[in-house]
């Protein structure tokens, strides 16, 4: 079976195979979103609380994305050095590789979940929390941190199943456990009048039964790499080159986290609730164009890095150009209607009139440039999928770091009061459309230069 594997990935036609994998992907991350989004869509139709509920639910993000970086410091790193392996034909060292990952996933999970559980209440006051949007946060967050292990397990393994070309086996992972949340939320929230505190226990159970899942099958007979118990004792020469890969992702990911402090901050500060209340929904919505990409991405980086650990450099390119047209073609087609039918994308989230109008404004500012993220992650997610790790994590500093969080406290300053909480959401397309040029540019240039050093 696994002789089979590679020799789809090494001789099939690239397209099919970037079909047959991207698709199950793509949906899967398009599913996954529903975990945070259908429950901000239910929290934000809560009768009488919702607007203030759908804040406090929001003010949370930072720590939600904190956690997802740290699952994918292990996921986006291991899976790629893992696929590299294979390609290699080592594969004693990808199943190494795949064990030394879920144990380290294990440490951080208990680490994490005794520090932000204790450490919620402070850091949601500091994110900008109000007396009417702190409770909700309280309830919400610390049921899911409770919950993390399975969250980490799940984003973070996923990936090794993804890699081995198990497409379809992935896709279910966040179908089933979707449906479960999907399912899980009315009749927590409404029908046992849990509200706030019924979507985060949806959430966990839903991600505690696509955890179960996960490990099953890396422990079944079906996967190419098994998890096997022997090789879960960490070793430096295996587990350091994963986590130096994915530190890329980490710092991409958990910039988010620092970047949603920075954004509600100072729209707490220059706009009000009604502001971070907006910037809840904003997130969400940019969670429409960015996740997808990552399903697109997903099903790129497996063709990618095994031809390029099997030196097939042609297979190299027309893997890359596949998903480079299709993430940019996905973003100029959701860009053109977020900017046509704002009002549409804010009303699924909220039936607060005032809401519903403040966001629409905010959405043409906040994605003004929103067509040009296609560019930008195709560009830095190649650079993962090929091992560039340094490039990778330039290029993912770049948009965050280097330029939308300075900017998010430097535009403020030169616009006056009443103008400052549009300054802030001007940032975004700003670094949008610097980042995407820099990177595409960077790519284009150095691209077939690494491939010829192979």
């Amino acid at each position: 079976m696994a002789q089979q594997g590679k020799q789809d990935m090494g001789t099939g036609s690239v397209k099919k195979l970037m079909l047959k994998m991207a698709v199950p992907a793509l949906v899967g991350q398009v599913v996954n979103l529903l975990y945070n989004i259908v429950d901000r869509i239910y929290i934000g139709h809560l009768p009488e609380v919702g607007a203030s509920a759908l804040t406090g639910v929001g003010l949370f993000t930072p720590i939600l994305m904190l956690i997802t970086a740290f699952a994918m410091l292990c996921g986006a790193g291991g899976a790629p050095r893992a696929a590299i392996a294979l390609g290699q034909g080592d594969k004693e060292k990808a199943e190494k590789i795949l064990a030394n990952c879920f144990t380290v996933l294990l440490m951080l999970a208990a680490v994490l979940t005794a520090a932000l559980y204790f450490a919620a209440p402070t850091l949601l006051r500091l994110f900008g929390a109000s007396d009417a949007t702190l409770p909700f946060a309280v309830q919400y967050g610390r049921i899911y941190i409770l919950g993390s292990v399975f969250v980490l397990t799940v984003m973070g393994m996923n990936t090794f199943i993804t890699t081995q070309g198990f497409a379809q086996i992935s896709m279910l992972t966040t179908v089933i456990g979707a449906v479960i949340n999907i399912v899980l939320d009315p009749i927590l929230m409404f029908g046992l009048n849990l509200g706030v505190k019924g979507a985060a226990i949806a959430t966990v159970l839903s991600q505690a039964v696509s955890a179960t899942w996960i490990l099953r099958f890396l422990t079944g007979k079906k996967t190419i790499l098994k998890l096997r118990p022997g090789n879960m004792k960490l070793e430096g020469k295996i587990i350091l080159p994963c986590l130096g890969l994915g530190i890329s992702s980490f710092v991409m990911i958990s910039t988010e986290s620092i970047l949603s402090v920075s954004f509600t901050s100072s729209l707490a500060r220059f706009g009000g609730d009604v502001a971070v209340g907006a910037m809840t929904v904003l997130t969400s919505i940019n969670q429409l164009i960015t996740m997808p990409l990552s399903g697109i991405c997903q099903g790129g980086q497996p063709l990618i890095s095994y031809n390029y650990g099997a030196k097939k450099l042609d297979r190299v390119k027309e893997a890359f150009f596949c998903q480079f047209f299709v993430c940019v073609g996905y973003t100029t087609v959701f860009w053109s209607l977020l900017m046509i039918i704002p009002k549409f994308f804010a009303g699924i989230f909220t039936n607060d009139a005032a809401l519903v109008n403040y966001t629409a404004w905010a959405m043409r500012v906040f994605l003004a440039c929103g067509f040009s993220v296609g560019f930008q992650i195709s560009c830095q997610q190649a650079f993962m999928a090929l091992g560039q790790a340094k490039i990778s994590l330039l290029m993912a500093c770049l948009r965050k770091i280097i330029l939308l969080i300075p900017l998010i406290f430097i535009l403020p300053v030169f616009f006056v009061p009443e103008s400052k909480a549009f300054a802030v959401f001007l940032a975004e397309p700003v670094s949008d459309i610097i980042a995407a040029a820099v990177t595409t540019g960077m790519f284009f240039r150095f691209f077939f230069k690494m491939l010829k050093k192979t």
